[in-house]
């Protein structure tokens, strides 16, 4: 199983980025995709997690009302839809994955599937 996340860059404050993350090597359909960051210096942080099977979104608080997550157009992927983006953002992306859904979503170590990371950078 590889997760492959793209869709990373340089955004201004206020702007948008979309980022992507795709699951292959899988026959099953995976329930449960999330976003992790973590800025230089700082720990992992979750940012939102999606569940295929209840279709629903999780978000945590420091994004909500800014970023959106959802099923992408492939089958096991994802899309992170980032809008008004602040500093504060600037961090590395990661993708995870795991085939059940898990109630402790936000909690990295509940993830057996990771990407490699992508860069996001927002000036001010």
């Amino acid at each position: 199983v590889q997760l492959q996340a793209s869709g990373g860059g340089l955004a201004q404050t206020g702007g948008s980025l979309r980022l992507s993350c795709t699951a292959s090597g899988l026959t099953e359909t995976v329930d449960a995709m999330a976003w992790f960051r973590q800025a230089a210096g700082k720990e992992r942080e979750y940012v939102a997690a999606f569940s295929r099977s209840r279709n629903r979104a999780y978000l945590a608080d420091s994004v909500k009302g800014r970023f959106t997550i959802a099923r992408g157009s492939a089958k096991n992927s994802a899309d992170l839809r980032m809008n008004d983006l602040k500093p504060e953002d600037t961090a590395v992306y990661y993708c995870a994955a795991r085939r059940i859904w898990n109630v402790q979503y936000y909690n990295p170590d509940v993830y057996d599937q990771w990407g490699q990371g992508t860069l996001v950078t927002v000036s001010s």
